[in-house]
């Protein structure tokens, strides 16, 4: 995964002072950058027997689609409070300084499938933690919980124990 890595620019002090900041954009531009993270994901999955994969908003929904066609599963997007149309069922979750919430369709998961959560990052992992329990709460099992980059001191795996996480490149850093 080193030649990914070497597509990611690496932008220090931002959003604020201190923060280094990996960003895809410029992986996303490359097209053979771009096939290798849905040909490493594919991969790391294609046994898992995925019914739908799930995209997290908003990048996570760069990824999920093309990562279902890979599959041969559906894509169903969780999103921010307000921008689904039809009945939802969400879940809040605490931030370090704070909370967030997450939505998606209350049909877009139905009982026993198999589920993908997939975004572009894993920091902390509470978003992801968070998809993880609206998948469980409304009856899915969670295949996998896949990521492009995962910034390893920030220890997120912890809040995702017992799924099978799945990460392209990590950062130490």
């Amino acid at each position: 995964m080193d030649n990914l890595k070497s597509l990611i620019r690496e932008v220090p002090d931002f959003p604020k002072p201190g923060i280094l900041f990996y960003d895809i954009t410029t992986l996303l531009k490359d097209p053979a950058g771009l096939r290798g993270v849905i040909d490493g994901l594919s991969a790391h999955y294609r046994d898992a027997k995925v019914d739908v994969v799930l995209g997290i908003e908003a990048r996570g929904f760069i990824f999920a689609p093309a990562l279902a066609c890979a599959l041969n599963a559906g894509f169903v997007p969780v999103r921010k409070p307000g921008k689904l149309p039809a009945e939802r069922v969400r879940v809040t979750y605490d931030l370090e300084y704070g909370t967030d919430t997450l939505e998606m369709h209350k049909d877009a998961v139905a009982p026993g499938q198999r589920v993908l959560i997939v975004d572009d990052l894993l920091a902390t992992g509470g978003t992801a933690a968070a998809a993880a329990r609206m998948v469980r709460e409304n009856g899915g099992v969670v295949a996998g919980i896949g990521f492009v980059v995962e910034l390893t001191f920030l220890n997120g795996r912890r809040k995702l124990a017992g799924s099978d996480v799945f990460s392209l490149m990590q950062y130490d850093k």
